[in-house]
């Protein structure tokens, strides 16, 4: 692993035990361009896990992300035909922030992951991609 240990780029946690993280675990052991990652979702009621390919693009629509949701917007981050996808709400149907995954390609499956965040979340989380991106992204190969 290059000496560097899997790092967590999302982490939307909450004191009821609702969690979604997308945690880098290694540079893509076929291809170099890209890196291993995994999506975890965890509720009292249902969990789950999926495999995900990550791009240095990928990563710059995160950092967009970030910046619309600090404005008070919603997201939809990797919303393509192919492979999973994270929406944020902010106003979810639960009187609070919720994050939705979304697998229409592969398992067709989508959960609803209402959380309570931090007040510094987004400060938070954009320490999270800097740390990805001074870690991993200079060991990507175009």
């Amino acid at each position: 692993m290059d000496g560097i240990t899997p790092s967590d780029l999302i982490s939307f946690a909450d004191e009821e035990g609702n969690s979604v993280t997308v945690t880098v675990l290694r540079l893509n052991r076929e291809w170099n361009a890209g890196l291993d990652a995994e999506v975890v979702v965890r509720t009292p009621f249902v969990s789950g896990r999926l495999d995900l390919a990550l791009y240095a693009w990928k990563l710059d629509q995160w950092a967009d992300a970030l910046d619309k949701l600090d404005a008070g917007e919603d997201v939809a981050w990797m919303k393509t035909s192919r492979g999973p996808s994270i929406l944020v709400q902010l106003a979810g149907e639960h009187d609070c922030p919720e994050v939705v995954v979304e697998d229409p390609s592969g398992s067709m499956v989508t959960v609803r992951v209402p959380f309570v965040p931090p007040d510094d979340w987004i400060t938070d989380h954009r320490h999270r991609l800097r740390q990805v991106m001074n870690d991993w992204v200079p060991m990507l190969r175009p």
